[in-house]
């Protein structure tokens, strides 16, 4: 079941220097019984489509087209019937250079009583699954922001869910620039943030943690990589210093790859703060056999193909350690992470930082060298006044 609460007028359209930025909803299809956002970033000469939706499963498709004419096209008469096959496209056909998929799949809760590393936890302690395949989504759109919101809510009235919900919070950007919340991430209009929140979800335990599993697929087997990257500055995001991105093998030599980029943080707070955070752990990437399973656009898009020319691979992400409790005491949880085509955004030191390292590294070599001459010049003096007894 969908509810969708999207005013009639559905495009919203921005432009910024060379890149140009649009939001549709449903495109072509005027009922509420569905929900499905079309990003597109178009620059000069190409062009990206981001495909944000809740039919089934939680899905964002990103294909890259070497044309800036490019159009998403959709079937919406197969997309709604048990065999979508090939419902989804972008024409021109042959300007498609690369394509990518990523499945949030399902919410896990574990007790973390004893250790709050999904890896370690026994069977025993884990809770039935949320399978966000089986829940009922609605969506909002602000076009001002360019965000889009698809909250989920337990297709089970009865159900432990019954009283709260999980979100995903979609955001475009028209050009580089940093969020003005925490974590701040850096991003360009090559890229499109995704903020997970689960609010109000009743605990099952007295240690209550959850963790999120997502799915990557693309075409072959290129060697995705997991790659963590630590700093020295957390400036932008207190107390964090690694940075973690997902990056998929590049297609080919004549341009990039996609990635998912997070850090390892979430936040117990809806206006987040330093107090509020909860630090977050991430885990091995793990080929996937087979397909992907239950209903999801990634069908409509890959078709048949999706069986033999393409690669799944799941990665999962928890959230709080032992000693945390922020979320059995808030009822909140908030996780971002930026997915983009490309080279991921790579945080710099900004000049106030740059400047204090140069005052912290530089006085003590500048009171060296005055501590240096100052002693030359002594002891030639001492040298200087000496006379001799005869």
């Amino acid at each position: 079941m969908f509810n969708l609460l999207f005013p009639e007028q559905r495009r919203s359209v921005s432009s910024v220097s060379s890149t140009r930025v649009s939001l549709e909803y449903n495109p072509g299809w005027n009922s509420s019984a569905v929900s499905l956002l079309h990003i597109q970033a178009v620059g000069l000469n190409d062009s990206i489509h981001y495909v944000w939706s809740t039919l089934g499963t939680p899905t964002v498709l990103l294909v890259y087209s070497g044309s800036a004419h490019s159009a998403l096209r959709l079937n919406w008469t197969k997309l709604l019937s048990p065999s979508p096959s090939g419902a989804i496209w972008v024409e021109p056909v042959d300007s498609v250079l690369y394509s990518a998929a990523f499945v949030f799949t399902r919410v896990f809760e574990y007790s973390g009583a004893k250790t709050s590393d999904l890896s370690k936890v026994p069977p025993e302690d884990f809770y039935p699954t949320y399978d966000l395949s089986n829940f009922t989504w609605d969506g909002k759109l602000n076009r001002t922001a360019l965000t889009a919101t698809f909250r989920g809510v337990s297709a089970d009235p009865g159900g432990t869910l019954r009283n709260g919900s999980v979100s995903f919070q979609v955001t475009a950007f028209e050009e580089t620039s940093r969020d003005a919340s925490l974590p701040h991430f850096l991003h360009t209009a090559n890229s499109s943030k995704v903020e997970f929140v689960m609010r109000g979800v009743a605990n099952r335990g007295n240690h209550s943690r959850f963790a999120l599993e997502m799915l990557m697929v693309e075409e072959g087997a290129k060697g995705k990589q997991l790659q963590s990257i630590r700093s020295i500055d957390d400036e932008y995001t207190p107390t964090i210093f690694e940075m973690v991105q997902l990056v998929s093998g590049p297609h080919n030599d004549s341009f990039g790859s996609s990635f998912i980029q997070w850090k390892t943080v979430a936040y117990s707070s809806q206006h987040a703060l330093r107090e509020d955070t909860v630090h977050c752990q991430y885990y091995p990437l793990q080929a996937v056999n087979g397909t992907v399973s239950g209903p999801s656009i990634v069908h409509a898009y890959f078709t048949k193909e999706l069986e033999t020319q393409y690669s799944v691979s799941a990665i999962n992400v928890s959230f709080g350690s032992e000693d945390n409790e922020s979320y059995q005491e808030k009822g909140y949880l908030s996780w971002s992470a930026l997915i983009g085509f490309g080279e991921p955004p790579e945080d710099a030191f900004s000049p106030l930082v740059i400047a204090i390292l140069a005052v912290a590294l530089g006085t003590p070599a500048v009171l060296l060298v005055v501590g240096s001459i100052t002693v030359c010049v002594a002891q030639k003096r001492q040298y200087s006044e000496y006379e001799p007894i005869n």
